[in-house]
């Protein structure tokens, strides 16, 4: 957008499997709760790959000695095991000291009944099972030589079977928005020594009770399984609970997690103007020579989530809608329901790619492989996701521009021509733009696609910038193009064929276009001039393909009450590729509907682009 000038971990609750079609809740606990329940017979020893950290943890119930708890310790693999031990036994008898001091002044102020006496000896230490001699005197990196097995460790009247390395997770959340028709799953949800395609996923719902608390009486009743679940309308006003069983591809499994929602399942926004285009797409392409491509700048959380864009770029935007959980239910469904083959998205936030984008796209059926590329240090940047059952990706390239124009000596002829004009030079080198290119083969084919993805500096003064940093993204792709066709053997050049997908923040009657369409802009094109401090002289750009914008130049792809204008393009190369369907955006009236977008039925202030794209049978 050429005017933006700004662009938890929650620990899970652990539980034994449940194979019930409704449960009963044994225990009183909040939405917002966490507890923790591990086999009461076992031990968990945890060594991450590559760490000298040894987390032990293990639960302990006497119910004499009035304790029922967690412990949980982090030690050394290099340490010696006497000094763990030492410290496990001071927690167990200050817990003691604990309950019994509490429940001392309790009797003391209603009647004159007993106190538990702590034992004299809290025993605890480590043995195997084929001795009942302590283990004494060497760390635990020694002890696990042989992964644990016959070892126990023994904690005054219990002995626990202690086991390395079991699938675990280590934090599980769910989002505080979920709508009916829309998708949730775990938005946060980390493992360790397990994979998230071989865990097990349990959904149950229930309704808040009357004193706000979920009691021990709570009915859930289940809902769906597997780690995505489609909420439907008869879950609205239902708190949802995911039960997580963690498992490895050997079949393992370790303690099961769940979380409770925050908050209840809220009706969705109605019709939303994308659900009208999926009309136009609402199946896979079946020809082997098509390729549906979708380029969309998401609004990355990083610019949406503050002040200056809540009052000053998108203040017409309800609250609640410019929350990162609202919006991205929406444009998830968005981009599922276009069936595309290839997503090229701008202003994708790195978490959003992570523990959203991916694990939703990549799942089957979509099936989905993405490549995320921050744009340097910034925590959002450009992300594409091809379906990995169309394409075999065999290389990828991330260039940073403004860290590599003065550098790479494909560059010089150009950069030599501007970098005497020091606060141009400055400028364009401090930018942190970006250019995603991939190299991708058709499956069963010999057609290839080199895909570039780009989002292009904002500012109002710097057409002239945009104009360099197209042309020097174009200097790179013929480079990476012309090395492909050496290195893969492509005899038939419209076997190869160009996508260049972006927000560019340049309309159409700038040079961006000019130069994508026509192949050339000359040193006396207006952008070179659009700051006088910086205008660039002398400089004529070309480029070698023949690219059409596949969606034509609407009138809007940006669209908010500070600015509207067409922004974003699907640039293909018109030698390899045909148009079969550009699908229609929304229309002015819809764009208008909540006075701009973002909204509540529109997630970004950009709107998507979608083409249908086939490879054109010359020989």
């Amino acid at each position: 957008m050429l005017h933006r000038f700004a662009k938890q971990l929650c620990m899970p609750r652990f539980f034994p499997a449940i194979n019930r079609q409704t449960f009963i809740s044994t225990y009183p606990v909040n939405a917002q709760a966490h507890r923790n329940t591990y086999n009461m017979d076992k031990v968990y020893f945890r060594n991450a790959e590559n760490t000298n950290e040894l987390h032990i943890t293990f639960h302990y119930t006497n119910k004499e000695l009035r304790v029922d708890r967690d412990f949980n310790f982090c030690r050394r693999l290099d340490e010696n095991v006497d000094e763990a031990i030492s410290r496990i036994r001071s927690n167990v008898e200050k817990e003691f000291n604990k309950r019994n001091k509490k429940k001392k002044n309790k009797q003391c102020s209603e009647s004159p009944t007993a106190v538990v006496e702590i034992p004299t000896e809290i025993i605890v230490e480590l043995q195997r099972n084929d001795s009942a001699d302590r283990i004494t005197d060497i760390t635990f990196g020694e002890l696990l030589v042989n992964k644990a097995q016959g070892l126990k460790l023994q904690v005054i009247d219990k002995t626990f079977e202690i086991v390395l390395n079991q699938p675990w997770i280590a934090a599980l959340q769910l989002p505080n928005s979920m709508m009916a028709g829309y998708l949730v799953y775990p938005f946060k949800l980390d493992l360790l020594f397990a994979s998230r395609e071989h865990c097990r996923g349990e959904w149950y719902r229930a309704v808040m009770p009357p004193g706000g608390v979920f009691n021990e009486r709570t009915i859930w009743e289940a809902c769906g399984e597997g780690l995505i679940y489609q909420v439907q309308p008869s879950d609205i006003d239902h708190h949802l609970k995911l039960v997580v069983t963690p498992r490895n591809e050997h079949g393992e499994s370790g303690p099961t997690a769940e979380y409770i929602s925050k908050k209840a399942v809220q009706a969705g926004p109605g019709q939303c103007p994308f659900e009208l285009r999926h009309a136009f797409t609402s199946a896979p392409l079946s020809d082997p020579n098509a390729i549906r491509v979708v380029s969309y700048n998401l609004l990355a959380d990083y610019y949406a989530d503050g002040e200056y864009a809540r009052k000053t770029l998108f203040p017409y935007c309800a609250s609640h809608a410019m929350d990162i959980d609202y919006r991205k239910q929406l444009f998830i469904k968005e981009l599922l329901g276009y069936n595309a083959d290839l997503l090229c998205l701008q202003e994708v936030d790195v978490k959003i790619f992570d523990y959203d984008l991916s694990p939703v796209l990549e799942q089957l059926p979509h099936h989905f492989r993405g490549i995320m590329t921050p744009k340097g240090s910034c925590a959002e940047g450009l992300a594409l996701f091809y379906r990995a059952s169309r394409f075999e990706l065999l290389n990828n390239f991330d260039l940073h521009l403004g860290d590599n124009i003065s550098s790479l000596p494909i560059f010089a002829s150009l950069w030599n021509k501007i970098k005497h004009n020091e606060q141009l030079a400055k400028r364009i080198c401090e930018r942190s733009t970006t250019l995603q290119l991939s190299l991708l083969k058709l499956t069963n084919s010999e057609r290839y696609v080199l895909v570039a993805n780009t989002h292009l500096y904002f500012h109002p003064d710097a057409d002239h910038i945009r104009l360099l940093q197209i042309g020097f993204s174009l200097i790179f792709v013929e480079h990476i193009y012309k090395q492909a066709i050496k290195e893969h053997n492509i005899e038939n050049p419209h076997n190869i064929g160009l996508l260049f997908c972006g927000d560019f923040n340049s309309v159409p009657e700038c040079g961006i276009y000019k130069l994508m369409t026509e192949q050339l802009v000359d040193s006396s094109f207006i952008d070179w001039s659009s700051n006088v401090e910086e205008a660039v002289k002398n400089v004529d750009l070309t480029q070698p393909f023949n690219m059409t914008s596949a969606c034509g130049t609407p009138e809007f792809t940006n669209y908010t009450t500070l600015f509207a204008a067409c922004l974003d393009y699907i640039f293909y190369q018109n030698d390899c590729f045909e148009v079969v369907q550009s699908v229609p955006l929304p229309t002015t009236e819809q764009l208008r509907a909540h006075e701009a977008i973002p909204s509540i039925v529109c997630p970004s202030d950009h709107v998507a682009l979608v083409a249908d794209l086939a490879f054109k049978n010359i020989r």
